[in-house]
């Protein structure tokens, strides 16, 4: 199963920016258009599509829905096999699944799209306007692929307001708290996560690993018996693998990497020494004398699978038939859960001050993304009117951010597709740091995708709010000591007021830090005139919002607290008519 792409295409080329949009943000991996004022020439695009229909999971279109639909229509083969197809207007203010809502995708896409493009997905599935999960369809972020079954015996019975039968044997089980779910029976049609074979509707979790050995130049052929024997014989479905481990020695095995490929899987070769550490129920003093280690199967697949993985299936070995070569040995691990890093991704959102206005278009196309949404109950409750009933939440404490980033980025090396939320600007006094320490811990393969979205931060709105007071030099100080000294955080405070920086104090008073406040006014004081103009901002961007502009040595310390930031002027600002501006140069600097 090789990687198929997805196209984003369009009527004429005054719809390009949209499409560089999409492909800037991986929604799309090629743009089919004609050239910069130009129109298609007759059949092209027709042509176009024919040659990439059965080989792409989707297509993005700019246009009318009826010329794209007369488009596609030749093609059309069924819903098993048909791609997403995504339809945009030209301005992007709507994003409609035109085809393969559910089981392709296009409905996600939909929603990935409109965030992005700042517009709004219009869906007209019987899931979407019930506001119940797509149980054929939300696997997928979740890092699961589908099974056979009569899916849509399932959903119609789920549409139907019928008793659905939901079963939990392996995989993450989080989603049965997801807002969504149907009424729940054992008599109802059957719904289950496992990674066992099944003819009923079943999701599959990514948690196998097959570790596989094999001689120099074995035919694929060979591997892809030895991999069916070995599921076969457990029961197990080749959906539920998450990919193949071996030894080093084998990282240009052709037949592997070839196996690999068309499953779509990662090749993990591991190191003698990190094979021969771990304990196998079926050492090979062969092996041994030949590669350094025991085993290479059974230890490869423990390794690949992650903590606490159990052998599911011993090695078992395959021999070459008539017109092959080689020889092959095969063993299954199973994880706890899941464990695919290479299918999760981690996004560090900055959510902004708090309106849903001011949250950039990048931060809400991966909060749309997303199958999970961790974060401080307030911050989640600012973003809830964006949340499906396909996305679970997941509430944290204010003070335990190393934790939220260890669930997180479990969740995402289980293969979900996972969303960690800060206020403000996440790399900015906000979780991208720590999560990213984290994310470097692991080894390289462990790792998932880790992308960082910018937010407004408070810094910028108060700014904003009060005028123009950061149009030279600035700094930000955290006043809060818990993960900083106060002696270092007092000589940043005077650095700052030696260089005559514009100072915005994060952090500044809570009920357990009453004091520092008052000091950092202090040494301000010793550096600057108390007439130095102060924006004391409170709840920005949330209907609570309150910004006033008072001087240094008249601050009300007693009014601020956490979620205030405060944002102190340097010798040469000053306020006229209400606002407060910092000009860009001292008196008597010429401006070029």
């Amino acid at each position: 199963m090789s990687e198929r792409l997805s196209w984003g295409f369009a009527l004429n080329s005054q719809a390009l920016p949209l499409l560089r949009q999409l492909l800037e943000r991986g929604l799309i991996d090629r743009i089919a258009s004609p050239a910069d004022g130009m129109a298609w020439q007759p059949g092209d695009l027709q042509r176009l599509l024919e040659s990439e229909w059965q080989r792409s999971r989707a297509f993005v279109a700019i246009g009318a829905c009826g010329a794209i639909t007369r488009l596609i229509a030749p093609l059309l083969q069924g819903k098993e096999h048909d791609p997403a197809v995504v339809v945009a207007d030209a301005q992007g203010r709507f994003a409609i699944p035109l085809l393969g809502g559910h089981g392709a995708g296009a409905e996600s896409l939909a929603h990935s799209v409109a965030a992005l493009l700042g517009g709004e997905a219009v869906l007209t599935g019987t899931s979407t306007s019930q506001q119940h999960l797509a149980l054929d369809a939300f696997g997928s972020r979740w890092g699961w692929r589908r099974g056979p079954g009569d899916w849509d015996t399932l959903m119609k019975a789920a549409a139907r307001l019928e008793a659905v039968a939901l079963e939990q044997q392996s995989g993450n089980p989080r989603w049965l708290e997801l807002p969504g779910l149907p009424p729940q029976s054992s008599a109802g049609v059957p719904l289950s996560v496992g990674v066992e074979r099944s003819d009923q509707c079943r999701w599959h979790p990514p948690a196998l690993w097959v570790g596989m050995g094999c001689e120099r130049g074995t035919s694929l052929s060979l591997l892809q018996r030895c991999l069916e024997q070995s599921l076969a014989a457990e029961g197990l479905a080749i959906e539920a693998v998450a990919g193949l481990a071996s030894a080093d020695r084998k990282a240009d095995e052709p037949a592997l990497l070839q196996l690999a490929e068309q499953n779509g899987w990662p090749l993990r070769c591991f190191s003698s020494a990190a094979l021969s550490a771990v304990p196998v129920p079926n050492p090979s003093a062969v092996v041994e004398a030949e590669l350094g280690t025991a085993s290479v199967a059974e230890a490869a697949a423990l390794l690949a699978c992650g903590p606490k993985a159990q052998l599911r299936s011993p090695k078992h070995i395959e021999r070459a038939n008539a017109g092959e070569q080689g020889a092959a040995t095969a063993a299954i691990a199973e994880a706890p859960q899941q464990w695919a890093p290479q299918r999760g991704c981690l996004h560090l959102i900055g959510s902004g001050p708090g309106s849903l206005s001011l949250l950039t278009p990048d931060a809400r196309a991966a909060l749309a993304e997303s199958c999970v949404w961790v974060g401080y109950g307030l911050y989640l409750d600012l973003l809830e009117p964006l949340r499906r009933p396909d996305q679970l939440r997941s509430d944290g404490q204010l003070t335990l951010e190393r934790e939220r980033c260890s669930e997180a980025l479990e969740l995402a090396c289980q293969g979900l597709t996972v969303a960690l939320v800060s206020s403000g600007d996440s790399g900015i006094y906000g979780m991208a740091g720590l999560a990213l320490e984290q994310w470097m811990a692991l080894a390289e393969h462990d790792r998932p995708a880790f992308q960082v979205h910018p937010g407004l931060s408070a810094l910028q709105l108060a700014a904003a709010r009060a005028g123009a007071p950061l149009m030279h030099d600035f700094c930000t100080v955290s006043l809060s000591d818990r993960l900083t000294p106060w002696a270092v955080i007092e000589q940043r405070l005077k650095s700052a007021a030696d260089g005559d920086f514009v100072v915005a104090l994060y952090n500044p008073r809570s009920k357990g830090r009453d004091w520092q406040l008052g000091r950092a006014q202090e040494l301000l004081l010793a550096k600057r005139p108390a007439d130095t103009p102060v924006v004391v901002a409170r709840q920005l961007g949330r209907p609570e919002e309150d910004v006033r502009l008072h001087s240094l040595g008249t601050l009300p310390i007693e009014e601020i607290d956490m979620l205030t930031l405060v944002l102190i002027g340097n010798s040469s600002s000053r306020v006229e008519g209400g606002r407060m501006v910092t000009p860009r140069g001292y008196p008597g600097a010429e401006l070029s």
